[in-house]
């Protein structure tokens, strides 16, 4: 069984920054691709960011594209979310979520592993 645990979370103004970790445990982090999802009141989960298994490859949802990044740590089994420039709109809960393949993707089926999210608020 594969256990994500979020950090980092908080209370910022907008134009800050955060910087958000995922502490993976369970099996061969290195294997499989890694994603950061969030979800807001009343709207669906949405991608944010995707990683492949071994770091070389990622993909943005163009509403982050430029202020987030993502990056991976496979030996520590660690995923990370650096948010800069944050905005009013992306407030929300932030999951960390495993998938079972190799391949960065962005859609929801294919992570069949998730944290419990961590909450992201942005003061305008």
């Amino acid at each position: 069984q594969v256990q994500l645990v979020e950090s980092g979370g908080g209370l910022v103004q907008a134009g800050g920054s955060l910087r958000l970790l995922c502490a993976a445990s369970g099996r061969t982090f290195g294997s499989y691709a890694m994603a950061w999802f969030r979800q807001a009141p009343g709207k669906e989960r949405e991608c944010v960011a995707t990683i492949n298994w071994i770091g070389e490859t990622s993909v943005y949802s163009s509403s982050v594209k430029g202020r987030f990044t993502i990056s991976r740590d496979n030996a520590q089994n660690t995923l990370v979310l650096e948010m800069n420039n944050l905005r009013p709109e992306d407030a929300a809960d932030y999951y960390c979520a495993a998938s079972n393949y190799r391949t960065a993707d962005y859609r929801t089926g294919q992570y069949a592993y998730w944290g419990q999210g961590t909450r992201v608020t942005v003061s305008s």
